[in-house]
């Protein structure tokens, strides 16, 4: 999954934070709902704008992160 293509961080859109194709939806607001036992076709249905793509870009691009603090090349 090439993430980059999905994720988006504007200095000007909800501080920064990366968003989801340049929505106002943040990786931390999929990640956080996720975490809070819904799943992806319950997501999908509470943020219509969502594509499934997106929430397979917003996991690569935590694991992608979590390697990164680790220290971990990918």
């Amino acid at each position: 999954m090439n993430y980059q293509e999905r994720i988006t961080i504007e200095a000007g859109k909800r501080g920064g934070r990366p968003c989801i194709r340049g929505l106002r939806i943040t990786v931390y607001d999929v990640l956080e709902q996720m975490a809070a036992g819904l799943s992806p076709k319950e997501l999908l249905e509470d943020f219509p704008e969502l594509q499934e793509d997106d929430i397979n870009a917003c996991l690569a691009f935590a694991a992608d992160r979590e390697h990164r603090l680790a220290g971990i090349a990918v």
